[in-house]
């Protein structure tokens, strides 16, 4: 440990080693100038590897840095900085506390199918949003799976990660990762796609539930060989996990499911149902089952002390089984634990009325803002209005909460903690506060399980001029989410808080 305490870049002191692999170790440092905790990847020393090799290396462990950098999600490290320390390059990440997957699965101990799901959830959602930045990550594994502060789910080490128009930094012949998780395509030498981080994803998920690898051999030759040509074994504990972890690990990549399709699956898995496939957004619609609809009352009867949560008209027999809480929370459609959308930026006056939507002046509530041609007004309290599209599933509130409380993140911190103890399909993507308008403010973003489908919803919160807090809230399925978000975007921009 005779690094201990050694700072590097002249900033980070060195304070204690938290992991350790074939090529590097990572410490958990202190920022002198921040004065925060940070992580540092430092590499190990290779005096056997020629110059090239170690060019070569080095420039790996900058592409990790780049690569990640690319890539701005909840589930993904953040990483800071890229410094030298005696000529080797070191990544310098935020520090996550707490346990990697791997060391939750040490001995062979196993998940609940329902936590593994859950860790799959995430772990989809952040492979998402790295090949939408053009990033395959190539050694996904229960060892590069933090568990954070919050129950966050966080992917790291893109150390041999490769972005479109990149070389690969790797010998003709040579194969870089872990075999264990290593797809079938790769071990046969072809060109990795987005399929094979979705392999070692189903691989990482069976070892969750079963624990071990799934095609774990004697030697590394032998589970190679394994991964290429053997079935595989089937599964014993994985209960609704198990169709799409064997659909993951398929031989051919063009026969697994696509994230998205992964996504519905472990969704679905979570709430204990089982599917022969990832059910297809479009087969819910032609349901004749009652839909959740959107609330008319916004959420913001948390002021004078009303605390209760209804998640937005999930059914009537709920809604009644839970008259003692006393305000309704609309419903939500969830879309990728991944696409966490931009906080709400900043501006001084609202934006014209974009084509395709109309301006509402609602006296009652003292505002004014947009909404698409067609949607029709609903359910009506005297804090808030609800707009609802043809469909009925998608539904943009407004509502006022005067007076307000303190701030509008500890009003959302209150109604969640409600959403937890009353509905255990409650998922958040983000709680953070911001400003909006040169004002406090807080975004929320969530999802849960309809009957039918799953929601997802976003929540704005903003304003203490007057003692008013003023809220934007949009829900819709999950399955349409990019084609509403819109919706909420536009009616934030032209908000304006006077009728007049």
């Amino acid at each position: 440990m005779s690094d201990e305490g050694r700072r590097i870049a002249g900033r980070y002191r060195l304070t204690e080693r938290i992991g350790r692999g074939g090529m590097g170790t990572v410490w958990r440092a202190d920022d002198a100038v921040l004065g925060r905790q940070v992580a540092i990847k430092r590499l190990h020393d290779r005096p056997e590897l020629s110059a090239d090799e170690l060019a070569t290396l080095y420039e790996r462990t900058r592409r990790e840095a780049r690569s990640a950098a690319r890539i701005a999600h909840p589930n993904v490290i953040v990483v800071h900085d890229v410094v030298d320390d005696e000529g080797r390059p070191c990544i310098v990440m935020e520090y996550v506390p707490g346990p990697t997957l791997a060391e939750l699965l040490e001995d062979g101990r196993t998940l609940p199918y329902q936590e593994a799901a859950r860790f799959g959830l995430d772990m989809v959602a952040a492979l998402r949003a790295a090949h939408a930045a053009g990033v395959l990550h190539r050694d996904v594994k229960p060892g590069n799976v933090l568990l954070g502060a919050g129950d966050r789910i966080v992917l790291t080490d893109f150390g041999i990660a490769t972005t479109d128009g990149t070389s690969t930094l790797t010998k003709t012949g040579e194969m870089v990762g872990s075999i264990h998780y290593m797809a079938p395509e790769r071990i046969r030498g072809r060109t990795p796609g987005t399929a094979s981080d979705l392999w070692a994803l189903g691989a990482t998920l069976y070892q969750a539930v079963e624990g071990r690898p799934p095609f774990r051999r004697a030697t590394a030759m032998e589970t190679a060989y394994a991964i290429a040509v053997d079935p595989l074994e089937p599964m014993k504990q994985a209960g609704p996990l198990e169709q799409i972890v064997e659909a993951l690990l398929s031989k051919e990549p063009d026969e697994r499911p696509t994230a998205e399709q992964t996504e519905r699956a472990l969704q679905a898995a979570w709430w204990g149902e089982s599917t022969a496939e990832p059910r297809p957004a479009t087969a819910e619609l032609t349901t004749v089952e009652p839909e959740p609809r959107p609330a008319g009352d916004s959420g913001r009867g948390r002021r004078r002390g009303r605390k209760g949560l209804l998640l937005g008209g999930i059914a009537v027999a709920v809604a009644a089984a839970l008259a003692a809480t006393a305000f309704v929370l609309h419903t939500t459609s969830t879309s990728a634990p991944g696409h966490a959308a931009s906080p709400p930026t900043t501006t001084a006056s609202a934006s014209p009325v974009p084509a395709g939507y109309h301006l509402v002046r609602d006296r009652q509530l003292g505002v004014s803002f947009p909404v698409p041609d067609g949607w029709k007004a609903g359910k009506r309290s005297a804090e808030s209005v609800t707009y609802t599209d043809a469909t009925g599933l998608a539904g943009l509130t407004i509502g006022v909460v005067d007076p307000a409380g303190p701030d509008p993140s500890t009003h959302f911190a209150d109604i969640e903690a409600n959403t937890k103890v009353n509905y255990p399909t409650y998922r958040r993507l983000r709680m953070q506060q911001t400003t909006f308008r040169q004002q406090p403010a807080a975004i929320w973003e969530f999802t849960f399980q309809g009957r039918v489908r799953v929601f997802r919803a976003i929540d704005l919160g903003f304003g203490r001029e007057g003692d008013r807090e003023y809220d934007i809230y949009l829900s819709a399925p999950d399955a349409k989410w990019d084609t509403y978000r819109p919706v909420f975007d536009r009616a934030r921009d032209g908000f304006v808080p006077s009728a007049s």
